[in-house]
Protein backbone atom coordinates (compact mmCIF):
# COMPACT_ATOMS: atom_id res chain seq x y z
CA UNK A 1 0.00 0.00 0.00
CA UNK A 2 0.92 3.77 -0.91
CA UNK A 3 3.04 5.39 2.18
CA UNK A 4 0.39 8.33 2.66
CA UNK A 5 -2.47 6.68 2.54
CA UNK A 6 -1.17 4.18 5.36
CA UNK A 7 -0.30 7.77 7.58
CA UNK A 8 -4.05 8.94 6.84
CA UNK A 9 -5.44 5.89 8.36
CA UNK A 10 -3.26 6.71 11.20
CA UNK A 11 -4.05 10.08 11.77
CA UNK A 12 -1.87 12.35 9.86
CA UNK A 13 -3.94 14.99 8.35
CA UNK A 14 -3.08 16.83 5.45
CA UNK A 15 -1.27 20.19 6.92
CA UNK A 16 -0.61 23.57 5.20
CA UNK A 17 1.35 26.55 6.72
CA UNK A 18 1.59 29.92 4.90
CA UNK A 19 5.29 31.63 6.28
CA UNK A 20 5.37 35.51 6.26
CA UNK A 21 8.61 36.47 6.92
CA UNK A 22 11.70 39.27 6.17
CA UNK A 23 13.56 38.97 2.87
CA UNK A 24 17.02 39.03 3.77
CA UNK A 25 18.19 41.38 1.02
CA UNK A 26 15.12 43.44 1.76
CA UNK A 27 14.36 43.61 5.54
CA UNK A 28 11.04 45.95 4.79
CA UNK A 29 9.48 43.60 2.72
CA UNK A 30 7.31 39.70 4.00
CA UNK A 31 7.45 37.01 1.14
CA UNK A 32 5.34 34.55 1.44
CA UNK A 33 5.92 30.66 1.61
CA UNK A 34 3.65 27.84 1.55
CA UNK A 35 4.51 24.18 3.14
CA UNK A 36 2.17 21.18 2.80
CA UNK A 37 2.63 18.16 4.35
CA UNK A 38 0.91 14.77 6.32
CA UNK A 39 1.26 15.97 9.77
CA UNK A 40 -0.33 14.77 13.47
CA UNK A 41 -2.16 17.57 14.83
CA UNK A 42 -2.44 19.28 17.32
CA UNK A 43 1.46 19.23 17.77
CA UNK A 44 2.83 19.14 14.18
CA UNK A 45 6.10 17.49 14.63
CA UNK A 46 6.53 17.70 10.91
CA UNK A 47 6.18 21.49 10.57
CA UNK A 48 8.21 22.00 13.78
CA UNK A 49 10.70 19.90 12.52
CA UNK A 50 10.68 22.22 9.06
CA UNK A 51 10.63 25.39 10.94
CA UNK A 52 13.86 24.31 13.37
CA UNK A 53 15.61 23.89 10.02
CA UNK A 54 15.02 27.38 8.49
CA UNK A 55 15.58 29.12 11.83
CA UNK A 56 19.22 27.44 11.79
CA UNK A 57 19.97 27.44 8.19
CA UNK A 58 17.79 30.14 6.40
CA UNK A 59 18.01 33.99 6.32
CA UNK A 60 14.90 35.12 6.78
CA UNK A 61 13.68 35.72 9.89
CA UNK A 62 10.35 33.89 10.04
CA UNK A 63 7.23 36.98 11.45
CA UNK A 64 4.12 34.96 11.21
CA UNK A 65 2.92 31.11 10.70
CA UNK A 66 -0.88 30.32 10.28
CA UNK A 67 -1.50 26.64 10.07
CA UNK A 68 -5.01 24.79 8.40
CA UNK A 69 -5.22 21.25 8.46
CA UNK A 70 -7.70 18.50 7.57
CA UNK A 71 -8.59 14.84 7.82
CA UNK A 72 -8.95 13.38 4.24
CA UNK A 73 -10.10 10.20 5.59
CA UNK A 74 -12.98 10.28 7.82
CA UNK A 75 -16.42 8.54 8.20
CA UNK A 76 -18.96 9.95 5.81
CA UNK A 77 -21.43 12.82 7.28
CA UNK A 78 -24.93 13.20 6.68
CA UNK A 79 -27.48 15.75 6.66
CA UNK A 80 -31.22 16.51 6.12
CA UNK A 81 -32.26 18.84 3.48
CA UNK A 82 -33.95 21.62 4.86
CA UNK A 83 -36.62 21.82 2.35
CA UNK A 84 -39.02 19.86 -0.05
CA UNK A 85 -37.91 19.96 -3.57
CA UNK A 86 -40.17 19.44 -6.77
CA UNK A 87 -38.77 18.59 -9.73
CA UNK A 88 -40.38 18.63 -13.33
Amino acid sequence: MDRQFIAQLNDYRITTAEILYWMPDHKHILQSFLWQDLDLAPKFPQLSKFLDFWANNLDGRVHRVRVASAQLIKPAEFGYASGLYHLN
